[in-house]
């Protein structure tokens, strides 16, 4: 897993989309397999925040103690800034603007799934349209909030979910084309870090004006 940023309190990782960050109860690989090759101290490393399964892109890690509490008081505050990449399966009409919809979980008779809904957590976020063609619209993300599924779901009550999230509208024929782009926590000295986009975004996002 390529590393990032590194400095003696985090290393910022480039997890790969399908790899879960904790492992599953079934077993097989997750990100935490590679921590004992990230730091030889006793004492952690650990997560610093998630992301889900199949998003890819910028996974913080604590390498101390003191920098997970100092993570953790940045993301709390809403002091971290943290930017997806999403490419939508349909069209979009407006170029820029505000989701302020709060997320409920709700259980059905599948599992369950994350609903906008007046009695959920509050959850704002802030995109901009980045590329259009053929029907899919390349999106910037910068979420406020840090809500399960938070931008997949503000996504979707856009009128175009991204492409590959069958759980939230769109098809499930290809991967989810879902990026944490960058990250900034505004520590002393900064963490800042930024992925490049996994192979099988790189097509649609090509399409809609993205440039290597």
């Amino acid at each position: 897993m390529k590393e990032l940023f590194r400095d003696p309190r985090f290393v910022v990782l480039d997890k790969p989309p399908g790899l879960p960050v904790h492992p599953a109860r079934a077993g097989g690989p997750s990100v935490e397999d590679v921590f004992p090759s990230l730091s030889r101290r006793k004492d952690g490393p650990w997560l610093a925040h998630r992301l889900d399964t199949d998003t890819a892109g910028c996974l913080v890690v604590a390498l101390r103690k003191a920098a997970l509490l100092a993570a953790q008081q940045a993301f709390a505050a809403g002091l971290a800034r943290k930017t997806y990449w999403a490419v939508l399966d349909g069209p979009v009409a407006a170029d820029a603007g505000t989701v302020d919809a709060p997320l409920l979980r709700v259980s059905t008779p599948k599992g369950w799934r994350i609903v906008p809904d007046p009695r959920g957590q509050p959850a704002i976020s802030d995109w901009r349209v980045r590329g259009r063609a053929g029907g899919l619209t390349w999106i910037e993300v910068h979420p406020r909030t840090g809500r399960t599924h938070q931008v997949r779901v503000h996504a979707a009550t856009l009128g175009a979910p991204i492409l590959g999230d069958a759980q939230y509208g769109s098809s499930a024929r290809v991967k989810l084309h879902l990026l944490a782009r960058a990250i900034h926590l505004p520590l002393d000295p900064p963490v800042d870090a930024v992925a490049d986009p996994p192979a099988h975004m790189r097509p649609a996002l090509e399409q809609c004006g993205w440039r290597r």
